[in-house]
């Protein structure tokens, strides 16, 4: 049984992987879902699966990096579902490369995406949040934020987040809103999966040697992750703010 108000909820990076499931977990626990990826229609089956289930949502592209387009999606979402008050800054990009080998448009594709698009929809949303005195902001970091070869840019934008999200802790708390962030391990993803061709190993062989360096020997699977963003969601959730969350199957050294 739900313990969630019917409030409305806006996932980025929602038409896949731990967008798509954090958005399906929302809908369960009874929110109306803004479903927003780079392209409106890619949101489709995100937006098909919590109608089938009884569900509202609503698809909206965007790309969350630039400032115009964040203003006029959480202006749709107000109007079309209802104000915004549980974002779950999720969206996000790999441009993995070692340091001599990374361009300029790696690090600030990866920076735009990650750092910028979480600081314009929660920009764009906390004044709906101000107004209800209410809030959930959760963002996606990673455990790549405690420093991964290749991933300077990555690792930089995801440490970025944990900062980002104290201080917003700390200035929005007065209205009612939390700020939290979820740092996943290794979750099974297309994003992933993406990783594994890249190094040029099957994906299921980079599962494979992924769990035996976990304690829980599995690889983590995208609901995982949204089981804990709808905790930080929740209505009862009011006193745990500026906290982040590893769920990575286990301590990391």
């Amino acid at each position: 049984m739900s313990t969630t108000e019917p409030r409305v909820a806006l996932v980025t990076g929602a038409a896949r992987g731990i967008g798509a499931a954090t958005a399906l977990r929302l809908a369960a626990e009874g929110r109306a879902v803004a479903v927003l990826d780079l392209e409106e229609a890619a949101c489709a089956d995100t937006v098909e699966k919590i109608t089938a289930a009884g569900g509202r949502a609503l698809a909206v592209g965007c790309d969350v990096s630039d400032a115009a387009q964040v203003d006029a999606a959480v202006a749709r979402v107000a109007a079309e579902l209802g104000a915004p008050v549980v974002l779950v800054n999720n969206a996000g990009v790999l441009r993995d490369n070692l340091l001599f080998k990374m361009s300029e448009n790696d690090w600030d594709t990866v920076m735009n995406v990650h750092l910028r698009g979480a600081f314009l929809m929660s920009r764009a949303c906390q004044k709906h949040m101000v107004d209800a005195g209410f809030g959930r902001i959760v963002n996606l970091s990673s455990s790549s934020a405690l420093g991964n070869r290749g991933q300077a840019n990555y690792a930089a934008a995801k440490a970025g987040l944990q900062g980002f999200t104290k201080t917003l802790a700390k200035e929005l708390g007065k209205f009612g809103i939390t700020a939290n962030a979820v740092a996943p391990g290794f979750i099974a993803t297309d994003m992933t999966a993406g990783t594994a061709a890249r190094v040029g190993m099957s994906f299921e062989d980079l599962q494979a040697a992924a769990a035996t360096q976990i304690p829980v020997q599995r690889v983590g699977e995208p609901e995982d992750i949204a089981n804990a963003i709808a905790f930080f969601t929740g209505d009862q959730a009011g006193f745990v703010s500026g906290q982040v969350l590893y769920v990575a199957g286990g301590p990391l050294d």
